[in-house]
């Protein structure tokens, strides 16, 4: 499957569950967020609203506003005021005179004048100044991210950094946008923008365009988590994460569509390292992903890990010492934990005390090296899995469970004939377009 086909199936699962509230926010955010990131940006509005503002015609909008907004639409009003022994404005004498004569016959000082007033309160403009509200203050919330050399930043915000300053002083100081109250809660009203969308004026037909579009983004339609993946978030470089989660996302659909009756997906608290967990009246289904699962006992403490440096032999140490050195340099435990567990785990846990496990690896790539390193791996997560510190599979079933207790997902080979899935042996490997038709054997075999 190539990269769009992968969005656009992860866009669908991400309005599904991650939207309306089965699959935790947070993880899913936690995937898609840019390396580097400010921890404010923690949930999806936070992103569309980051995202909204790298979109090049919102750059556009920016470079064009000092043009703009000498044309500033107002309406102007005339005020009738009276004044004494002083004139401001030009002089009503016809109502000055009605004025004197039914209040002050005798008080020459008294006039009534007429003063042009321009009212900046019109619709287009509480339209234009809500957008430029909107614009600014995540400008402001992002700024220091736009210094940085991100390759999700676009490269217009990073060439023209000065157009910060220009909006900033746009909105703190400009006249025109001063003068313009601030938009209530409820403001704009679909009157307004329609006021707006039908203006000869260029800068508020692009205002309403875009309030528009930032409202849908916010509202998480369709379209706009597709942009957010796809334009933004999930870089070119990154794909394993784009199809590690859209194999997370079928696992919990497929489990959903068919085992509905028997299961009921419940949400996961926040801080919990369980995916989704899905309870039965004779069995629980607990979903991990890129989590080794300690809160259920379990683990993947290699052979050249758990046995002592003097019994290894000169391979099993070089392994040893491999990952060791690595985790030392980087001063990071998390490296080596991150080496030794699986993407996705499936748990069950039937009646008593019988347990099985379904264990997935999962390598977006199609070269047989990659391959053969990912079905190593794979075997290696199911002969190690432990339980309470003790081996899950023994010598009895020579180490790898059923031979559907591993699963090995790869990128879709086109031109090389392979094993039908009943056929395969040790573990079971799906090329990602079968995924979404061939999970419910693998799991049938697990959870049945």
């Amino acid at each position: 499957m190539n990269r769009s086909e992968l969005l656009s199936e992860l866009t669908q699962d991400a309005l599904a569950y991650v939207m309306h509230g089965t699959f935790p926010e947070s993880r899913f955010i936690g995937e898609i967020r840019p390396a580097g990131l400010d921890e404010r940006f923690d949930d999806f509005e936070s992103l569309v609203r980051l995202h909204f503002v790298l979109r090049p015609d919102v750059v556009r909008f920016v470079e064009n506003l000092p043009g703009w907004l000498r044309s500033v639409k107002t309406q102007t009003k005339n005020i009738s005021s009276r004044q004494h022994g002083q004139v401001s404005g030009r002089i009503d004498w016809q109502t000055t005179i009605r004025e004197r004569y039914s209040h002050a016959p005798s008080d020459t000082s008294l006039f009534v004048c007429k003063d042009r007033t321009e009212n900046y309160d019109i619709d287009e403009n509480i339209v234009l100044k809500k957008i430029l509200s909107i614009i600014y203050q995540n400008i402001c919330d992002c700024e220091e991210s736009l210094h940085k050399e991100y390759e999700w930043v676009t490269e217009r915000w990073q060439d023209n950094l000065e157009l910060v300053d220009v909006l900033r002083d746009i909105f703190e100081r400009n006249v025109h946008i001063a003068r313009i109250r601030e938009p209530d809660a409820y403001e704009p009203t679909e009157r307004m923008l329609r006021t707006a969308e039908e203006s000869r004026n260029e800068v508020y037909r692009e205002a309403a365009r875009l309030f528009r579009e930032y409202n849908e983004a916010s509202a998480g339609n369709e379209e706009a988590i597709r942009r957010l993946l796809d334009e933004t978030m999930i870089t070119p470089d990154d794909d394993e994460t784009l199809l590690e989660l859209f194999v997370l996302f079928k696992y919990i659909g497929a489990i959903e569509k068919y085992w509905s009756e028997e299961f009921d997906i419940q949400t996961i608290k926040s801080g919990s390292q369980e995916i989704a967990r899905m309870q039965g009246n004779d069995a629980e289904l607990v979903l991990y992903h890129d989590q080794s699962g300690k809160d259920r006992g379990l683990s993947f403490v290699t052979a050249e890990t758990d046995t002592p440096r003097s019994e290894l032999s000169r391979a099993e140490m070089v392994k040893r010492e491999a990952k060791e050195a690595t985790t030392h340099y980087f001063q990071d435990e998390e490296v080596k934990r991150r080496t030794n567990r699986p993407d996705v785990i499936v748990l069950e846990i039937r009646k008593g005390d019988h347990r099985e496990y379904l264990i997935t690896e999962i390598k977006n790539s199609i070269r047989e090296e990659t391959i053969q390193r990912g079905i190593e791996e794979t075997l290696e997560y199911v002969a190690f899995l432990r339980e309470d510190g003790e081996f899950v599979f023994d010598r009895d079933t020579d180490f790898f469970g059923s031979g559907w207790n591993g699963l090995l997902v790869i990128q879709d080979l086109k031109s090389k004939d392979t094993r039908d899935l009943a056929d395969q042996r040790s573990i079971r490997i799906l090329q990602a377009s079968e995924v979404e038709e061939r999970l419910r054997e693998v799991l049938e075999s697990v959870v049945d």
